[in-house]
């Protein structure tokens, strides 16, 4: 990893805690939906010790595959992650008939006896792809893909929304949606 990628990742990480978790951090506010003004968010940072410019969220949204931040007339926010309370505005949809959450062995136990939970964050994060939940469950550990059952939770009346990056949120899967997954891991 190039020295300017490692630069970018520590930026996207500082990033997404102050817009997911502690914009007080920074002496920022964010609105109801969890955005704030890119100028009014720099400004924030430069002041903090935390130097960004528009073309370091440039950089980090082409060179970070994962998409964490939306920007709108002028506006960011977080894609999806928040641990306080942000009303991101999506519809809900229905989801395909599986979703997938990469996991490591340790948490396997809890998961299968209380399903899954948010743990702090507004939702439980879901992907579409094994691939995706192989690399997420990985950065802790030798990853474990847990099946989720989504159109039948669908069917029984759980909501479940698309962040614009992709992620499928809900607001937990109970264990009688979950498997483990035999065939991709």
């Amino acid at each position: 990893m190039s020295v300017s990628r490692r630069r970018l990742v520590s930026l996207s990480k500082r990033l997404s805690y102050v817009l997911r978790h502690r914009p007080d951090s920074i002496g920022i506010r964010l609105d109801e939906a969890g955005w704030i003004e890119l100028d009014e968010l720099l400004a924030a940072m430069n002041e903090r010790g935390s130097p960004m410019t528009c073309e370091d969220i440039d950089a980090i949204r082409s060179a970070i595959p994962k998409q964490r931040f939306e920007i709108v007339d002028g506006r960011i926010r977080a894609a999806q992650g928040h641990s306080l309370p942000v009303d991101l505005g999506l519809p809900p949809q229905t989801p395909p008939v599986i979703l997938y959450h990469g996991t490591v062995t340790r948490s396997v136990p809890s998961i299968f006896s209380e399903g899954l939970q948010p743990r702090g964050r507004q939702h439980v994060h879901l992907s579409a792809d094994r691939d995706t939940a192989r690399a997420v469950g990985s950065r802790r550990g030798r990853p474990v893909l847990v099946v989720v059952a989504a159109r039948r939770m669908h069917a029984h009346g759980y909501v479940f929304h698309v962040a614009a990056n992709g992620v499928w949120l809900t607001a937990h899967v109970p264990p009688e949606y979950l498997s483990e997954d035999t065939d991709g891991s």
